[in-house]
């Protein structure tokens, strides 16, 4: 038993996990297993088997649809599904947008789209990064114009993931272009049907299809898609960003990593020896089991002040940098494990006679280079520790 929880938390845990092993399909659970390209078909699957228990919108309230859960169960949720292999929730309107409506968007608003994410009628993305604005966020060039009860879009946005599935995105545009960078900038939904609009994909160094480019050309969206404030964006990107980076860390999926990469290392063998006997490999394993389990105590901590504080801080900074730098060593390690056989070529027996197949070594090298995106996406970490010196440390 984990001492750590309450017996009222061991049971939902328990309850957790008979859920998903009644309902998670095995088809979907192996093709997380394996590494594989999920499909759209699978992941609104999934979306719509937790929404029939409630506990798809975990970070929302009960009053929009949300299970109210505390922070101790949304960990627990999370490293159950990690566990048994369930795909991430799809961010982007739950746990990105969904929270900025609730805090910043009108009551028709809220009526409005909230209820269409839940029952998957609208798939979000987002529409945040520029060619010329990715970490620097505030020097984002797209432009909206006001022209009487309708906003004028120009320009483009990049590393748009998963918006070839999506209907529609949430844009950050530049609506004063003579404020000061963080000023001037408002927060528009668009509708990705609208006419003016091209989404062009980004194949990534792995072969895969998961980001794309968008460009707008006098894309005419209603006044009242504007969330918040007209020129006060940077506000609700800021806020945005905190439940970005906190879903970033990713501390039940490091804790999938780190199984695997031990399972591995008990296999393999090097001159004759298994690689988990190997010191230097050992010790590498240990640190990283070190520090996941310092970041899991610290995304509790942050969880509990989120709830009281009603947003993460920029402490969530942290959970960033850490949990993209444990994410990767272990990808690193399962790698260096491999050796040869982690080459991105058809199936053979590996030392150790690991077999390419269910426990998904064919698709290593391609979450490996993906797993490289981790410390530049979402801000980068020579970022992230800017703002912890600024807004954290007082520096």
């Amino acid at each position: 038993m984990d001492l750590s929880f309450t017996k009222e938390e061991m049971e939902f845990r328990d309850e957790v996990r008979a859920y998903l092993a009644d309902n998670l399909p095995e088809r979907i659970s192996d093709a997380v297993r394996r590494g594989g390209e999920l499909t759209k078909e699978m992941m609104e699957e999934w979306h719509a088997i937790l929404q029939r228990k409630g506990w798809l919108a975990t970070i929302w309230p009960k009053e929009y649809g949300g299970p109210g859960w505390t922070p101790v169960q949304r960990h627990i949720f999370e490293e159950e599904c990690c566990r048994a292999y369930a795909p991430r929730i799809v961010p982007f309107g739950l746990n990105m947008l969904g929270p900025v409506l609730i805090k910043f968007g009108t009551e028709e608003q809220k009526a409005e789209i909230l209820p269409r994410i839940l029952d998957a009628t609208d798939w979000w993305c987002q529409g945040y990064s520029e060619p010329g604005a990715g970490s620097d966020l505030a020097s984002l060039k797209t432009r909206a114009v006001r022209d009487g009860d309708e906003w004028v879009i120009n320009g483009q946005k990049t590393w748009t993931t998963l918006g070839q599935h999506a209907n529609k995105i949430f844009c950050l545009c530049r609506t004063d272009p003579d404020a000061k960078q963080q000023e001037g900038i408002s927060f528009i939904l668009v509708d990705l049907d609208t006419p003016g609009i091209e989404m062009r994909p980004i194949k990534l160094i792995e072969g895969g299809h998961e980001v794309n480019e968008v460009f707008f050309t006098d894309v005419r969206v209603p006044y009242g898609n504007l969330v918040g404030e007209e020129n006060k964006g940077w506000t609700i990107a800021k806020y945005l960003l905190t439940h970005e980076r906190t879903g970033i860390a990713g501390v039940g999926f490091s804790m999938q990593s780190l199984e695997e990469v031990k399972a591995l290392a008990r296999k393999v063998k090097r001159g004759g020896k298994r690689l988990i006997d190997d010191p230097l490999f050992a010790a590498r394993i240990a640190q990283a089991e070190v520090d996941l389990e310092a970041m899991k105590i610290t995304n509790l901590r942050m969880l509990f002040k989120a709830q009281e504080m009603g947003a993460p801080g920029p402490e969530t900074s942290i959970l960033k940098i850490k949990g993209t730098v444990i994410h990767q060593e272990l990808k690193d390690l399962a790698r260096r494990a491999l050796g040869p056989v982690a080459a991105p070529f058809p199936g053979y027996l590996a030392e150790g006679n690991i077999m390419f197949g269910p426990d998904g070594t064919e698709h290593n090298a391609a979450r490996y280079f993906n797993n490289r995106k981790t410390s530049i996406f979402g801000g980068s970490n020579e970022i992230q520790r800017n703002i912890l010196s600024k807004a954290a440390l007082e520096l």
